[in-house]
């Protein structure tokens, strides 16, 4: 019956399309994963020896099934992401087909930053980064070897997510200094976006619920200091929210509404649809089981949820011995549906941020991205492009 049901929905979806126009209100931002370029502190943990970065788990990946599509063949080649010339496309290309922000995956390993390379000497280098806003999301989970191919330990930790105090006053300083006082850091409502990915590595490395909150309230006065409004917390939910607080005489609901509550966050969205539904589907499945999360946390939550569309999801190319389940049948079209679910989710609630973010600009080894790659272009830019940008 569903596969009967599938291509009625997508007629109608596409009837519809094709009766409206978009327009460019909406921020549309993708998430970016920084591993493509040289970066120095690879050395220190004895991987991706070409010195490439990650590009060199894409070109050596093999497939495992028969239906697996690997290796994906970025269209532009195996460019190196800090290289101002190549940002520039990348901004270009974004903005050309309505992706108008960029949250970079951020990351602080033993009190010193991590594959910022992609940011600091690509994007804000880039003759035309202020054609773009961009913003960070805070990776604060251990860093394990599953980034090496060549690694059958998969459960090796190289660093850890958790920091404590001090180093976290040292880490905003250079966060609120270096990044959200550039003019093209993305704001709402005047103050910063930050995000963070792990809350519950974040609580153990501070000690505690109420030693984390006391580090938010102080990252908030220095945002205040540093001539903002405030500070825009935003929570990526997952199961790494916590749904109770060790600590807290006050948390009898135990739910994770109250703890974001607690903590002072405006707003939430996803990382990745594969935290909450299981790969190893078809991609219209997997895509109708995440979407329909959506209407229960508009109940349950307090703040916004701003929607999250994921293109797929494929890490093979990081365990080439091992198979790992992954989504099949990913077409441009059918992302273009579930983009337009979020624009339909958006436009019912016009009281909050007119945010949509996607996984993601550039997820190779985990297949979801919207860069060109020769199957099928700039197909997924497309999609975005035909749902948002006025024809």
């Amino acid at each position: 019956m569903i596969l009967l049901l599938v291509p009625l929905q997508l007629v109608l979806f596409f009837l519809k399309v094709g009766a409206q126009s978009g327009n460019t209100t909406y921020d549309i931002a993708a998430f970016y994963w920084p591993g493509y370029h040289p970066e120095l502190r690879f050395k220190d943990i004895h991987i991706f020896p070409d010195g490439k970065g990650e590009w060199e788990a894409i070109y050596k990946a093999k497939p495992k099934f028969a239906d697996e599509e690997v290796p994906k063949v970025p269209l532009w080649g195996y460019e190196d992401e800090s290289d101002p010339k190549a940002m520039e496309k990348k901004i270009a290309t974004a903005v050309k087909y309505g992706v108008n922000v960029m949250i970079f995956d951020w990351y602080w390993y033993d009190n010193r930053p991590f594959l910022e390379g992609a940011l600091n000497d690509g994007f804000l280098k880039a003759s035309n980064t202020h054609d773009m806003r961009f913003c960070l999301m805070w990776a604060n989970h251990d860093m394990p070897a599953y980034l090496d191919p060549a690694d059958p330990d998969k459960s090796k930790i190289y660093w850890r997510g958790g920091v404590d105090r001090k180093t976290f006053e040292g880490m905003i300083k250079h966060i609120i200094n270096d990044y959200f006082k550039k003019e093209n850091y993305y704001t709402i409502n005047g103050e910063p976006v930050f995000s963070i990915y792990e809350l519950s590595t974040f609580i153990n490395g501070m000690g505690g619920a109420p030693q984390a909150k006391e580090a938010l309230d102080y990252f908030r006065r220095e945002t205040i200091k540093a001539g903002f409004p405030g500070l825009h917390l935003q929570s990526i939910l997952w199961g790494n929210v916590p749904s109770g607080l060790a600590g807290v005489p006050s948390d009898h609901a135990q739910t994770q509404n109250t703890t974001l509550n607690y903590f002072g966050f405006k707003s939430m969205t996803n990382y990745q649809w594969v935290h909450f539904v299981s790969p190893g589907t078809d991609y219209l499945d997997w895509g109708k089981k995440a979407i329909g999360h959506w209407a229960e946390w508009d109940k349950t939550f307090d703040i916004p949820y701003c929607p999250q569309v994921s293109i797929g999801w494929d890490n093979n190319p990081r365990f080439p011995t091992e198979k790992q389940p992954f989504v099949k049948n990913i077409k441009p079209e059918y992302f273009q549906y579930y983009l337009q679910q979020a624009k339909d989710y958006i436009d019912g609630h016009p009281n909050q941020p007119k945010l949509i973010t996607i996984n993601a600009w550039n997820e190779w080894a985990e297949g979801s991205m919207l860069e060109p790659e020769k199957k099928y272009g700039f197909g997924y830019l497309e999609a975005v492009r035909k749902v948002f940008l006025k024809r």
